[in-house]
């Protein structure tokens, strides 16, 4: 059915009436919630509760490298309206500290009783930057229109989450090139342990998150430590095909530890370094990949992770949970900009395309048949069509065929609305209902936010019955192998099978590698 405004606007009118008797019980005072490591103070804006940098884990700077660890508890009310510090990193994040486990809850009211979904967002950022704290993340309007608790996430990243040091410094360090992910796994214990004192269901948890967000959730999907902790998931632009393995996440250390000026026999002075130096140290050249900077990322490890999420098959812990994978029409063109991308011309096109596909493939294959399916499209469209297809998207498919091949549900959208295009990154405002926050590249024009209902809608359905289905889109079929079901995101949105499926075709043809593994 074509989606109207009065029916994507009902669910907000029924999310806001079933709040507000949670609203009437602080409003006008700070809302004080009791966790389980300590009495923390928020405010009610709008008719939500909002609790920014509550504690989770204890000071990672005292144990850098290893698991984290339960803060000690407190007993005097800690106030919580101001977001925590972010992993420290390289870029603009303000405030960045190894103090960095916090976490921000959104609610409309904390009544027990309320048992709503709980939407866990993990930020995006590639394992190296990020926080949960960008306006964009933002869980007011969410919350509102769902009936939802939000939580947002701020854990250890590049090499303070994932420098593994096993071989290097011995069993003490076995989890180190996954300390990022054991965090996570802190975070939704906490969230275990305390939904329901924030109106939330521990037993309708879902996780959500856009590019390394999302491929941190395909790595908890093969992570012993987070069964159970989540019931259903979806991964925006974000996929872990495999994890790093041991042996080029130990070429990694080294190569980090020579940028810092040690070798192996001083290699546990890292442990003491302060921690802008070992940032400074992040740009040094990665030994494995021919291009960019040192990556890290979860590793097969054998003591934390003991095997790739999506290879060989979809992990089995995780086949009974409904998953969201979704990917924007035209990703590459949020991250191959400069001016080496401006004036593409068939001529320059094949040696673009060569290290930007990721697959090895002749490219000269690539264009002939790209101009033989869509002849109309321009040397720039098909460099970004070509690039998305082989890289970003190839992931996305071959997540959703393992679970298609396991019979587990696996709901696959495309996004392909955009203005004029849809890059990776665009549908985050549009899942969060935020198209109005600065920063959205969708503006906030009236199709921007219908397109923000259908998606957020999906979302917050998913959180609470396990599917994305709701009254504004048409019937969505989990994938399967004979169809390829995929919800495209556009307007009014259709279910189409097997879209783009000749380019899915035509890079099925290569072996794929994860990139950074």
């Amino acid at each position: 059915m074509t989606p109207t405004r009065r029916t994507l606007l009902a669910g907000t009118g029924a999310a806001l009436l079933a709040s507000s008797t949670a609203q009437a019980r602080t409003q006008g005072s700070d809302p004080v919630v009791q966790t389980s490591n300590g009495p923390v103070s928020g405010v009610v804006e709008g008719g939500i509760h909002r609790f920014l940098g509550v504690r989770f884990g204890a000071d990672t700077g005292r144990a850098r490298f290893r698991a984290p660890r339960r803060p000690d508890a407190w007993t005097e009310t800690r106030p919580a309206v101001e977001y925590g510090a972010a992993c420290p990193q390289r870029g603009s994040e303000p405030n960045t500290s190894e103090d960095c486990l916090f976490l921000n809850v959104w609610t409309p009211g904390l009544e027990e009783a309320a048992r709503r979904p709980v939407m866990v967002y993990f930020h995006g950022g590639a394992y190296a930057t990020g926080s949960g704290s960008h306006p964009l993340y933002d869980g007011t309007r969410l919350a509102t229109r769902g009936d939802v608790v939000v939580i947002t996430v701020n854990h250890r990243l590049n090499a303070f989450g994932y420098l593994y040091l096993q071989r290097l410094l011995g069993p003490d360090f076995a989890q180190s090139g996954n300390a990022g992910q054991l965090d996570l796994i802190l975070a939704l214990q906490w969230v275990q342990e305390n939904a329901a004192r924030f109106g939330g269901d521990p037993d309708r948890v879902m996780v959500f998150g856009q590019s390394g967000g999302g491929a941190k959730i395909a790595s908890l999907m093969a992570t012993p430590a987070a069964a159970g902790l989540f019931h259903r998931a979806a991964s925006m632009s974000g996929q872990q095909v495999t994890a790093s393995g041991p042996a080029n996440a130990t070429a990694r250390s080294r190569a980090y530890l020579a940028e810092l000026g040690l070798d192996d026999s001083h290699a546990a002075s890292v442990l003491d370094m302060p921690a802008e130096t070992l940032v400074e140290a992040l740009s040094a050249p990665d030994p494995v990949l021919p291009f960019g900077s040192v990556y890290f990322g979860p590793v097969k490890d054998d003591a934390v992770m003991m095997r790739h999420p999506f290879y060989p098959d979809a992990a089995p812990q995780s086949l009974h949970i409904p998953m969201i994978i979704g990917n924007t029409h035209d990703e590459t063109r949020a991250f191959l900009r400069g001016e080496r991308y401006e004036n593409i011309s068939w001529d320059n096109l094949p040696d673009l395309l060569i290290p930007n596909m990721r697959v090895d493939i002749r490219p000269e294959t690539v264009i002939a048949r790209y101009r033989e399916l869509h002849p109309e499209r321009s040397p720039e469209e098909v460099f970004y069509t070509a690039t998305t297809a082989a890289r970003s998207w190839r992931a996305a498919v071959i997540e959703a065929e393992e679970r298609a091949k396991a019979g587990a549900p696996a709901y696959v959208y495309q996004m392909d609305w955009g203005n004029p295009y849809a890059p990776h990154t665009f549908d985050i405002p549009l899942a969060f209902d935020n198209t109005a926050v600065e920063g959205s590249l969708t503006g906030n024009s009236e199709t921007a936010r219908n397109m923000a209902a259908l998606l957020s809608e999906a979302f917050i359905a998913l959180a609470r019955t396990g599917t994305p289905q709701h009254t504004a889109l048409p019937d969505w079929q989990p994938y399967t192998m004979e169809n390829r079901e995929t919800m495209v995101f556009d307007w009014p949105p259709r279910l189409e099978n097997d879209p783009r499926g000749e380019e899915r075709a035509l890079f099925a043809t290569v072996p794929y590698v994860q990139p950074g593994t």
